[in-house]
């Protein structure tokens, strides 16, 4: 690695500009969730302009995030982050004062291309400025921290601003000191650090790639709001099509001895293939699960943000009870516990849409926490792990690739589990019946989260029994930056 010194506090407080940026880029997956019904309300937007605040976001950071980390490989990974850092603050700006549904849809596509290009280069750094055990595991865990804290404080933050009367243009605002804070120490304490071996971009990839994720999520957002004319369909096939293409490519360019964006000898691996197919249905359902709460309690049922933010405050409570032990004893028993934490969420999902269409517009709080809190207990079991367990049985040699398209594939799973829940959540007569339409709309879509889950749960034995021993502390390249992220 080629890189500048510095001293241990340098190291330290680089470190804490990276995790704030982290921060930043976490609480902006789910922040928009609790805002969203007085978002549309403001800009006049549709429900599929509603979903692609979210889901815009997540496929920008599903395309991006190979390539942010091949780039950090490439050009210097303080420079890169230092561009992403910059860029998610500016168009955090645009996204607050957006006039019109367009302009925000275009903000949060551009806010996810920052993170795909921010967030890689974070363990990166982590590996080349930690190289003791113990001051890495240190600085692996403080990210532990920063990803749970993150990821509960999004809906909670969101809803203390919007619903606290500041309006739904804070939830963006709130980005400019916090990117500033992580702009200045980045540029101040942190290193500069490339791969030891020349790389270049798969842009042919990485363009086929983008096509296909586009050809599918386009028309499964816009499609019903259109009556679904031909189009979605001959859309959503020409993305078999690209995706076809795609895998050719990647082949041929392997056996030429090309950079790849995905080598294809992955997943002739069982369990990678299998892991990753887990990790998409797992996250698709997940993020279905989130925005169909929004949808229901807030649309249908009148709940302000802070109540919907603090009622979903049980889920990461489950977690919370479950993870770290999961995380500090759970590697001998890894899938194990993968094949307990499944049903669990599918248990609890299954018992919360069972809830909703029972009590309908008369269901309150203190009814859907147990549910919400025992699909957490599930989580908490699965996530910590799973991403180090599909990567479990592969050589050291592929971890980056492989991190990298793990992470993709998560991120895929996301925006395609927003477009599929709008499928099924408006797909119905339901919503013509007022709140108890909205209710009845609610659990049946809650049950296809339900159901992904279970399929997660039946692919659980095709992985590896537990994770990898730790090798001898290599420095991969950029992309195993993401290999502890816990999905969004």
């Amino acid at each position: 690695m080629a890189r500048t010194g510095g001293t241990p506090r340098a190291r330290w407080l680089a470190l804490l500009a990276v995790l704030l940026a982290t921060f930043m880029d976490l609480v902006d997956v789910t922040i928009v969730g609790v805002a969203l019904r007085e978002i549309q309300t403001d800009l006049g937007a549709s429900y599929a302009a509603g979903q692609w605040f979210t889901a815009g976001y997540t496929l920008a950071f599903a395309l991006l995030l190979v390539t942010g980390g091949r780039l950090g490989d490439i050009h210097g990974r303080r420079r890169v982050f230092v561009i992403g850092v910059a860029g998610f603050t500016v168009v955090s700006a645009l996204a607050a004062v957006a006039p019109s549904p367009g302009m925000l849809v275009a903000a949060r596509v551009a806010q996810g291309a920052f993170g795909g290009v921010m967030v890689p280069q974070v363990m990166s750094m982590i590996a080349t400025e930690f190289r003791s055990g113990r001051e890495r595991t240190l600085a692996i865990s403080l990210y532990g921290v920063v990803l749970g804290v993150g990821q509960v404080s999004g809906p909670l933050l969101g809803g203390l601003l919007n619903g606290g009367g500041l309006g739904w243009r804070w939830i963006f605002l709130v980005n400019l000191p916090v990117g500033a804070i992580a702009l200045a120490g980045a540029m101040r304490w942190m290193n500069e650090s490339r791969a030891d071996r020349p790389l270049r971009l798969d842009v042919p990839g990485m363009l086929l790639i983008s096509v296909a994720s586009l050809l599918l999520a386009y028309p499964l957002v816009q499609g019903r709001e259109q009556g679904w004319p031909p189009w979605t369909a001959a859309s959503m096939a020409s993305a078999g099509v690209v995706l076809y293409v795609f895998v050719r490519n990647q082949r041929r360019r392997e056996r030429e001895g090309r950079s790849v964006l995905v080598p294809a000898g992955l997943f002739r691996r069982r369990s990678f293939a299998a892991g990753n197919a887990l990790l998409f249905v797992l996250f698709c359902g997940v993020s279905a699960y989130f925005i169909v709460l929004t949808w229901t309690l807030q649309f249908g049922l009148g709940w302000s943000p802070l109540r919907v933010a603090l009622t979903g405050l049980a889920w990461p409570a489950g977690i919370a009870c479950t993870a770290q032990l999961t995380n500090r004893f759970g590697q001998p028993r890894a899938r194990a516990l993968v094949a307990a934490g499944t049903p669990v969420m599918a248990a609890g999902t299954a018992g919360l849409a069972w809830t909703v269409a029972r009590h309908a517009e008369f269901v309150t709080a203190v009814q859907i926490a147990p549910w919400l809190f025992a699909a957490g207990i599930g989580m908490g079991l699965t996530i910590p792990i799973l991403s180090n367990l599909v990567l479990g049985d592969l050589p050291a040699a592929d971890a980056g690739a492989a991190s990298g398209v793990l992470n993709s594939v998560i991120q895929l799973g996301n925006a395609m589990g927003v477009a599929l829940a709008g499928v099924i959540f408006f797909g119905g007569r339901g919503l013509s019946g007022g709140p108890a339409g909205f209710a009845g709309a609610g659990a049946r879509t809650l049950l296809f989260s339900a159901g992904a889950f279970a399929l997660a749960a039946v692919l659980a034995p095709l992985l590896p029994r537990k994770v990898a021993a730790a090798g001898p502390d290599p420095v991969p390249d950029a992309e195993t930056s993401h290999l502890l992220s816990t999905g969004r």
